[in-house]
């Protein structure tokens, strides 16, 4: 790590001797410039924190007003942000372990500390730390855009009788990526020296891959709280119909072999290019294909018919999956509504709302046929805009 500036440390150290041994080691310290206050008790330190910035604490376990670990939830509440390396005269690795569960970055034996081991510690302890609080920014960051997004979904006038409902339903929904987000940065922290260098990057991708499933939920809420309040608006441009049908089949063709299911496209009827939203219509085409796809049974059939006729279009996508129960279709194009039998089948309910929202501002209209166990026809008439 290049650092241009000076670290500034604040070390608590009640042994005069221990200070003036680190105070040596950074003195000699070749790749960065640091900068030491010394205090020999917590209290001292902390009305120091709270005078000053530090870039990150040395403490000692042994203080004459505080012993072992009890020092760190002080520290960390008044500087929460500061990173801790803890110091120590004995080669304790639970102590050690404990140390790191309560907040520290690091740990340190003093009779084992030289140049090098002490300047990698600091750096570690203040890359790790910064790690951790962009990942803080990052969640409070997507639980503000949830806490704005719900706000603006339960002032539509159809959503207001379910609010309760539906912020317990994005709660739970957005809870597991959150989860897996708090479980692998912990691993990180924790046994960050045990992990291999492929242990880390599974647990990276794990973080990345959890924040991209939260932003594609709030994506979709954004998009239904847009729709609700009237500003979901749509560009029109001149559209090769049967060519983006083609292509959208194409771009799901990976998903349905992975299930090896066949995907049947046809078309017929008048199909001359036509002003159409591509955005609007990705949204419709792509959400029915995938769900055709995902509630199919392997190796079965999913069809996909265009038909263009004199002033309007017809997309209808038919599968033979699990089916929706009769019950069931009256709601299913409510956010967060799913049928009582899709079991473990993973999704947000959110889909066919989304569906219906774009079908809507069309001016169109969206019918579903389907019964248990034989499968899902669902069918969208869209008026006509010639070029």
């Amino acid at each position: 790590m290049v650092v241009s500036y000076s670290v500034k440390i604040l070390l608590i150290e009640d042994n005069l001797a221990s200070a003036r041994l680190l105070q040596e080691f950074l003195a000699q310290a070749q790749s960065q410039e640091f900068t030491l206050v010394h205090v020999t008790r917590l209290g001292e330190a902390i009305q120091e924190l709270s005078r000053c910035n530090y870039d990150v604490i040395l403490l000692d376990l042994t203080l004459p007003d505080s012993q072992g670990l009890s020092s760190l939830p002080p520290l960390i509440g008044q500087a929460p942000s500061v990173p801790i390396v803890v110091l120590t005269n004995t080669n304790d690795e639970e102590l050690a372990i404990e140390a790191v569960r309560q907040g520290a970055q690091d740990y340190l034996v003093k009779r084992q500390v030289n140049v090098d081991v002490l300047v990698r510690s600091l750096r570690y302890a203040i890359e790790r730390k910064q790690v951790l609080e962009s990942l803080r920014t990052v969640n409070e960051t997507l639980q503000t855009r949830v806490e704005e997004r719900t706000a603006e979904l339960v002032k539509a006038n159809e959503l207001n009788q379910f609010k309760s409902e539906f912020v317990s339903m994005l709660s739970h929904d957005i809870r597991n990526p959150l989860n897996t987000i708090l479980l692998a940065a912990g691993l990180l922290q924790n046994q960050d020296e045990r992990l291999t260098k492929e242990k880390k990057l599974n647990h990276l991708q794990m973080i990345r891959s959890a924040i991209k499933n939260m932003a594609k939920l709030l994506d979709e809420v954004t998009f239904i709280g847009k729709a609700d309040s009237g500003r979901l608006g749509y560009e029109l441009i001149c559209i090769d119909l049967e060519a983006f049908c083609r292509q959208m089949v194409e771009e799901v063709r990976l998903m349905a072999s992975d299930k090896h299911l066949t995907l049947v496209f046809a078309s017929c009827g008048q199909l001359d290019e036509a002003l159409w939203d591509e955005s609007l219509l990705r949204h419709i085409l792509g959400n029915l294909l995938s769900n055709a796809i995902k509630y199919s049974l392997p190796g079965g059939i999913v069809r996909f018919e265009l038909i263009g006729q004199e002033k309007t279009v017809i997309f209808r996508i038919q599968d033979s999956g699990i089916g929706i129960p009769q019950e069931d279709q009256k709601r299913l194009f409510q956010p967060f509504q799913r049928a009582d039998n899709v079991g473990t089948i993973p999704g947000t309910g959110l889909g066919l709302a989304i569906v219906k929202k774009c079908v809507d501002a069309y001016g169109g209209e969206i019918i579903v046929n389907s019964q248990v166990e034989v499968g899902t026809t669902f069918t969208v008439t869209l008026p006509l805009l010639e070029a």
